[in-house]
């Protein structure tokens, strides 16, 4: 077993060093399925441990000797987030497992966000009274881009926010796929394409991002409802979508 601990975290070591023993058996299932995520109380912290469907065999042999798994690279980019001033829970640890000299369960384990909302809730309802939240999360992702922040899965579950006096904050989770690069604003527009909204929401966005990246708004709001509709139409293809285009 290879264990890797946040020194910010070294209390929680004997915790960590026995999920692989305890995390059938306690603990409150909170998402279950290709990947298990569970709450922990661990003498009054809470933390939330996901733990990471065991791969194909080919996909063993190559976390194994060439790419990092999924548990560390959501273990490392957690704490690139955080140095570079973004908000995702803060890492615990990561732990993997091997069986026959491979890769086999691997989990990661951080502190549970104490943000309370998600991008969801825009499938839903009027825009009108939550324009600036939308603003805020526009400026927010162009903030990202920026940085050279990448999220490939950028979509309404793995962004996490709260409404403060202070104006909207920001958390990203489910973070084990990211790119650390340059965002081109064509790349920057088309990572909007999976959120939940109408088209308002998405000409608001436009136009923030646009503003904020110093970039045309017109191009922005064409590209971005571009990719909006060409993910959404596919999408409906084959499933139901669960809010109103």
């Amino acid at each position: 077993m290879k264990t890797v601990i946040n020194p910010a975290c070294k209390q929680l070591a004997a915790f960590v060093n026995t999920i692989p023993q305890r995390f059938d058996n306690e603990g409150t299932s909170i998402h279950k399925d290709r990947n298990e995520i569970k709450v922990f109380d661990v003498d009054g912290t809470i933390v939330n441990v996901k733990r990471y469907k065991v791969p194909i065999f080919i996909n063993r042999l190559i976390y194994t000797f060439i790419r990092p798994a999924k548990a560390s690279r959501a273990y490392s980019y957690a704490l690139k987030l955080r140095s570079k001033g973004f908000d995702t829970p803060e890492p615990v640890a990561c732990v993997i497992t091997c069986k026959g000299g491979c890769i086999c369960q691997t989990y990661f384990i951080s502190l549970q966000s104490p943000y309370s909302r998600n991008m969801y809730e825009f499938g839903k309802g009027p825009l009108s009274g939550r324009e600036h939240i939308v603003r805020s999360f526009a400026n927010y992702t162009a903030r990202l881009h920026e940085a050279g922040i990448y999220h490939k899965d950028y979509s309404p579950g793995n962004i996490l926010f709260e409404d403060t006096e202070e104006g909207a904050r920001f958390c990203l989770i489910d973070i084990n796929r990211m790119a650390f690069s340059p965002v081109s604003i064509k790349k920057g527009c088309a990572n909007f394409a999976r959120l939940w909204g109408k088209e308002e929401m998405y000409r608001l966005i436009a136009d923030e991002y646009a503003k904020e990246r110093k970039a045309d708004k017109e191009e922005c709001t064409a590209r971005i409802l571009y990719y909006r509709n060409k993910f959404w139409n596919n999408y409906k293809k084959r499933h139901e979508v669960a809010f109103e285009l």
